[in-house]
């Protein structure tokens, strides 16, 4: 990451930095954080991961002392100073109070972390892994996008050892959810269907932008359960996210294969990038 980071009041050095060992958040991952993609020096879509983490920072009992529009000033500041125009940043508000161990004497209920970096390279067209039993749909804090994110995280550094870009995760009801970080769409029959969120995905910001301008480019987008028994009839296969935006998908193993880039995959990253091209054009 950029050496320079954002910590409750300041920009300072990353060596810098201290969070309290007992911090509650720290100690337990009781938080919520989101990824960003910074164009042209500007944070794309800030409002939408703002209500995105409010709504689970409600959800996890977590209060958020801090402005929307000062955490995006903030943001812009960063990248300004880390002098990273084109590039990614993370948002964390790890809570300091609660439970048997917390200890944060002289610190805020929440901590506000900002990190920036380069972008990942990701490649062309990626390959997943099926990964059976690889999220729970049904638990309170489904779909939450919480800082304990070890079973995302570990399962991600198992499948990249095997050399896979990431891993499908099937629910407990044997339905197709997402993947590690990106949200899975199957094009079929001229229609792409996308899992909804009663599987346990996150609610992606691209895939919630995509939800809106697909069907108005005439591509009809669906939420609808699917099982691994879709990936056979499947003509092409994309996943999207906010730093890989809209990305081809040539294979899952252990037995599918799609040609990738698909037609539909490439119009819809090409609408994609319209869309942010007309977002930064109307923000400052």
């Amino acid at each position: 990451m950029d050496q320079l980071i954002y910590h409750n009041d300041g920009i300072i050095p990353l060596e810098k930095a201290r969070l309290s060992p007992g911090q509650v958040g720290l100690l337990t991952g009781w938080g919520v954080f989101t990824t960003l993609r910074v164009y042209q020096g500007k944070p794309f879509a800030f409002e939408r991961h703002w209500a995105r983490m409010k709504r689970d920072a409600l959800q996890l009992g977590i209060p958020l002392c801090y402005e929307e529009k000062n955490v995006r000033q903030v943001i812009v500041d960063l990248v300004r100073a880390n002098q990273h125009p084109e590039s990614m940043a993370r948002v964390s508000f790890v809570k300091n109070e609660g439970g048997l161990w917390a200890e944060a004497p002289g610190r805020p209920a929440t901590d506000l972390l900002i990190f920036t970096r380069n972008l990942v390279d990701w490649p062309a067209a990626q390959r997943l892994q099926l990964e059976p039993h690889g999220i729970f749909s049904v638990g309170p804090y489904a779909g939450v996008k919480m800082l304990s994110w070890v079973s995302h995280a570990a399962v991600l550094e198992r499948v990249h050892a095997k050399g896979f870009d990431d891993a499908l995760l099937v629910n407990e009801k044997d339905q197709l959810a997402e993947c590690t970080s990106a949200n899975i769409f199957l094009v079929r029959g001229g229609e792409i269907f996308t899992p909804p969120l009663s599987s346990g995905c996150l609610a992606g910001v691209t895939r919630e932008i995509l939800l809106e301008i697909a069907p108005k480019a005439g591509f009809p987008l669906h939420e609808k359960e699917l099982t691994a028994s879709d990936l056979d009839s499947a003509e092409e296969v994309f996943i999207s996210s906010t730093t890989r935006e809209v990305a081809a998908i040539e294979s899952i193993s252990p037995q599918w294969k799609y040609p990738a880039p698909g037609k539909t995959t490439i119009a819809l990253e090409k609408i994609f990038q319209e869309y942010v091209w007309d977002y930064l054009r109307t923000r400052v």
